[in-house]
């Protein structure tokens, strides 16, 4: 400090984390001018400023136009202040939620990348999975011709009209119910659901048979029967619906032809069911 306890611009820029030219900028257009001048002609800005540009400094940061900044200054009263603030809170509660739901975004596709960082994409392996939020469409219909890109249409459609909040930016991938897997019809999913943290379904906690495959979407059959073979192999059966995965998609993979796609299928030991 000088001049009797008062900053010069260059302090007073540098502890308001601002500039010089953006001081001069609001002296040119009345929005903050300093508190005297010296002889010298330099600007001195007293403390009591600090917290007057932070002000400015934010309200600018929230949208507000230095106009507007200023027109509040001139016709500024507590009660215009409070209403001021009151909206930029309501800015900043909605930016907060909009970053949140970017965030669990985000940190659902990294979760996919992660979990399939080092599998080995030729084996099969029993696992056992803990319970997963899921967000579960209803049955798809396929009569009259539609198609599994008919039904996804409509699976976006049911899911923003019973949660107009949600997010639909999640993964979707497909559902198979246990009795088509038995029959050997899975080309095409009975549901479609969002692979959601916040879902108010549940992917069962369950052991699965897991297996890997490259290829586009729908080009599972190989996969479907690699892991048939393979549970029936080893002594087990097929105990619940298939979750068909995509955990490399086009999000990650510019190759349609080349996403990972993970199979899941609920199994127990054909023993343990003989002694139920």
């Amino acid at each position: 400090m000088s001049n009797s306890g008062f900053f010069t611009i260059k302090e007073f820029a540098k502890f308001t984390r601002t500039t010089k030219d953006t001081l001069l900028h609001y002296d040119r257009i009345g929005l903050l001018s300093p508190d005297s001048r010296g002889d010298n002609k330099y600007r001195y800005y007293s403390s009591s400023l600090l917290a007057v540009v932070n002000v400015i400094r934010t309200l600018q940061r929230l949208g507000m136009s230095l106009e507007e900044i200023k027109e509040l200054k001139d016709r500024r009263t507590p009660e215009l202040a409070e209403a001021v603030f009151e909206r930029q809170i309501e800015k900043i509660d909605e930016k907060i939620d909009e970053w949140n739901r970017a965030r669990k975004l985000i940190l659902t596709f990294r979760k996919n990348i992660n979990d399939v960082a080092n599998v080995d994409e030729n084996a099969i392996t029993i696992q056992f999975h803990p319970a997963e939020a899921i967000v579960l469409g209803g049955l798809n219909d396929y009569s009259r011709g539609k198609n599994p890109y008919d039904a996804l249409l409509h699976f976006y459609h049911e899911i923003d009209e019973k949660h107009p909040e949600m997010d639909l930016n999640y993964p979707v991938w497909g559902f198979i119910s246990k009795e088509r897997l038995i029959r050997g019809d899975w080309t095409w999913p009975d549901r479609y659901f969002f692979s959601n943290p916040e879902g108010y379904d549940r992917k069962p906690a369950a052991l699965y048979a897991v297996g890997y495959a490259r290829g586009g979407y729908g080009q599972t059959d190989g996969l479907y029967r690699r892991l048939f073979d393979y549970i029936e192999f080893n002594g087990f059966q097929i105990c619940g619906a298939a979750y068909e995965e995509y955990p490399l998609n086009e999000v990650f993979v510019s190759d349609a032809e080349n996403y990972l796609i993970r199979l899941m299928i609920p199994v127990h030991e054909k023993n343990a069911e003989n002694d139920k």
